[in-house]
């Protein structure tokens, strides 16, 4: 049997920590693959974990297809979704996923408005529900963290050194603090990394230190920290709700733009 191994869909599956991995290698090897693996057409899409041992160990197993994917952004949300309903995957993991969600479904709304004839009220974008997964918060509720996480995970993406970013997925550093480290030349990233724990906490400290060091006093206050910090959360909450709507219609213009210049 021919199996494909896609290296996209692949990476939607967390590794397994070393304890993971021999919990399952002995479960195999005593029980067997009893849960078939699913593959479309001949790409498995789930059951990567299990195939690797099985394959190591000539254990034998079963697989089941389900060829009701259209092409393979359908098949990334059908994983994605799996994924995001499991308790095991960690907090990184779920926002990643989440966000990578929010970029297929984006695109294909994009690509699905620049397609349809215009509308005389298109025009009236503010008048316009929506589209799903737009703001940070339809991100965050699918993945069962704060919106603040999800900015910070998509700052580690955007800066992280692949070292950091194993750090985080390992456990080693905690996001809110791996989110400060990603400012850091990627040199002094790497060398906190190897620093270990201590070491990452340390720079992780020095970069808010330096933050709150540079940040401007308000020159108006309520008077009641918890109050401005609400106010301030607020402000910032809508400013990233307008850029992702409009990060969104510029998708659109410009897919119409193509489509135009097609025509």
């Amino acid at each position: 049997m021919n199996i494909t191994i896609n290296d996209e869909l692949r990476a939607f599956v967390d590794p397994l920590t070393d304890i993971e991995h021999a919990a399952l290698e002995r479960s195999l090897l005593a029980e067997g693959c009893r849960d078939a693996l699913v593959l479309w057409r001949d790409t498995l899409i789930d059951g990567h974990n299990r195939y690797a041992i099985c394959q190591k160990h000539g254990i034998p197993f079963r697989t089941v297809h389900n060829n009701n994917f259209a092409s393979i952004e359908d098949v990334m949300l059908w994983m994605i979704d799996n994924h995001l309903a499991r308790r095991s995957v960690s907090d990184f993991q779920r926002g990643l996923l989440a966000l990578k969600k929010k970029e297929i479904v984006t695109a294909r709304m994009a690509e699905q408005l620049a397609s349809e004839p215009p509308k005389p009220e298109a025009d009236d974008l503010d008048a316009r529900p929506p589209p799903p997964w737009n703001t940070r918060e339809d991100v965050a509720k699918a993945a069962r963290v704060s919106a603040n996480t999800i900015s910070q995970i998509e700052r580690i993406q955007k800066a992280a050194t692949p070292q950091l970013r194993e750090a985080v997925r390992s456990g080693t550093i905690s996001i809110n603090a791996a989110a400060n480290v990603a400012q850091l030349p990627e040199s002094e990233q790497i060398a906190a990394v190897a620093g270990g724990r201590k070491e990452l906490q340390q720079a992780a400290r020095q970069v808010r230190e330096q933050k709150m060091a540079t940040r401007p006093k308000k020159e108006t206050a309520s008077g009641d920290p918890a109050e401005d910090l609400a106010a301030a959360r607020a402000e910032i909450a809508s400013l990233k709700d307008r850029v992702a709507t409009l990060l969104t219609e510029n998708e659109v213009l410009k897919q119409r733009l193509v489509h135009a210049g097609a025509a």
